[in-house]
C-alpha cells in the first residue's frame, strides 16, 4: 500500500463526512448565534464570536471537501 492509495483514502473520506460536518457546524452556528439573542449584553459577545467560529469552520470544511479530489490529485503527482 503506498502513498497515493493512504491519500486516495483520505479524499473519500473527506467526501463522505464532509458535508455532514459542515452542515452540523453551519446549524450550530445558527443555534448558537440565536441563543446568544437572548443574553444579556454584557454576555452576548461570547456566544456570537462562538456563533461565527462555528460558521466559519462549516464553511471552511465545505471548501476543503469540495477541493479533496483537486488536492489529492495534486499530492498524489507530487509524490510520483
Amino acid at each position: 500500500m503506498g502513498v497515493v492509495d493512504t491519500l486516495t483514502g483520505v479524499e473519500n473520506s473527506l467526501l463522505q463526512v464532509g458535508p455532514i460536518v459542515s452542515v452540523i457546524l453551519i446549524v450550530l452556528g445558527g443555534l448558537a448565534y440565536g441563543f446568544a439573542m437572548t443574553q444579556p449584553s454584557d454576555q452576548r459577545g461570547k456566544y456570537v464570536t462562538a456563533a461565527y467560529a462555528l460558521i466559519a469552520g462549516g464553511i471552511v470544511v465545505a471548501a476543503i471537501t469540495g477541493a479533496a479530489t483537486l488536492i489529492a490529485g495534486s499530492s498524489a503527482s507530487l509524490l510520483k
